[in-house]
């Protein structure tokens, strides 16, 4: 069985419910539908009920079953704004998350936080930014991250290193030129993304043009902090480097470069961009030469799973995505 198939299996085996602050769109219905139809979770549409009946009709969903929160019901809101205050976080007031939850999707995070659901989903009618922007206020980072980011899944046909076709990726959306502490976070939450995900032991390569001090450079000495900033915050990962690209993949390479143990070098199964540029470039040189899929990216770093879409997504794909994110939230816990 390969590795998505078992990820739908896992889904299956723990339905997660999933907040729909874009329930009023019929793409995004259409895809609720069959992400719930499969068995892979249940639903909770957060929205103006006419709007999301409406939506459901265009996609010929039945929502029957599902649960349905008027966002405009005031008095309901704030019930869930002050359990939110008292048990999870009192950095915005009762006034300040009204304000907020005129967006839908604030209120479904906030129902995420309270427990009424285990993942806020959205990104076909908000940006990245918006929904990066959301989850910061709303959920929060996780203890010892400095930045949301996201990572990447690589599925490389003939690649076969130490996890098969699949290699993790991070960051190459999200945070555009981190300082090493930021670079570390990248790191920390991509190994966190890994076991969630796909249960793996995270290998994690931070990369630069260097290996193991073979070059110095300021850029060189950026990627070193980052890698002791990550290994004083999380001493139980196996993040290292400097590692270029063949040292962290290849053990042949890897044999004749590193000279001292490593629990990554040769076999990591994540790597580390230095930046977006570099991310960005690279996982267009993948998919462009060797002809890979690269789901995702998923947004990582919070204290509760959120994700963020394409808005060019296929159905097909935001139905993984959400399969995917359930994994994620039901291994988090």
């Amino acid at each position: 069985m390969d590795l998505m198939a078992k990820i739908y299996e896992q889904a299956k085996a723990n339905p997660q419910t999933v907040a729909f602050p874009e329930a009023d769109d019929p793409k995004m219905m259409q895809a609720v539908g069959e992400a719930v139809n499969g068995g892979y979770c249940k639903a909770l549409l957060v929205g103006d009920p006419e709007a999301i009946r409406a939506a459901a009709q265009e996609a010929g969903v039945d929502i029957s079953g599902m649960e349905i929160f008027d966002n405009a019901d005031a008095d309901k809101k704030n019930e869930f704004f002050e359990k939110y205050i008292a048990e999870y976080s009192d950095a915005l007031s009762i006034k300040a998350l009204n304000r907020k939850s005129k967006d839908p999707m604030y209120t479904a995070m906030v129902m995420q936080c309270i427990g009424l659901a285990d993942v806020t989903f959205a990104g076909l009618t908000h940006t990245t930014g918006d929904v990066i922007l959301a989850a910061t206020t709303i959920i929060g980072l996780k203890e010892g991250i400095d930045t949301p980011s996201s990572t990447g899944l690589f599925i490389i046909p003939g690649f076969d290193g130490s996890e098969g076709q699949y290699l993790l990726f991070g960051d190459s959306a999200v945070c555009t030129k981190p300082d090493p502490a930021e670079r570390a976070s990248i790191a920390i939450a991509s190994c966190d993304t890994v076991r969630e995900l796909f249960g793996w032991e995270p290998r994690c390569a931070m990369l630069s043009f260097s290996t193991d001090g073979s070059m110095e450079h300021e850029m060189v000495d950026d990627v070193r902090e980052s890698v002791r900033i990550a290994n004083e915050r999380r001493p139980d990962l196996a993040i290292d480097g400097e590692f270029q690209l063949d040292a962290a993949i290849d053990p042949k390479v890897a044999a004749k470069k590193v000279k001292r143990e490593s629990r990554v070098a040769g076999k990591a199964n994540i790597i580390i961009w230095p930046d977006i540029n570099v991310g960005n470039i690279g996982v267009k040189l993948v998919q462009f030469f060797a002809h890979a899929d690269a789901p995702g990216p998923f947004i990582q770093g919070f204290r509760k799973i959120a994700s963020d879409c394409s808005r060019s997504a296929p159905v097909s794909e935001l139905v993984g995505n959400i399969v995917m994110c359930c994994v994620r939230a039901a291994n988090s816990k």
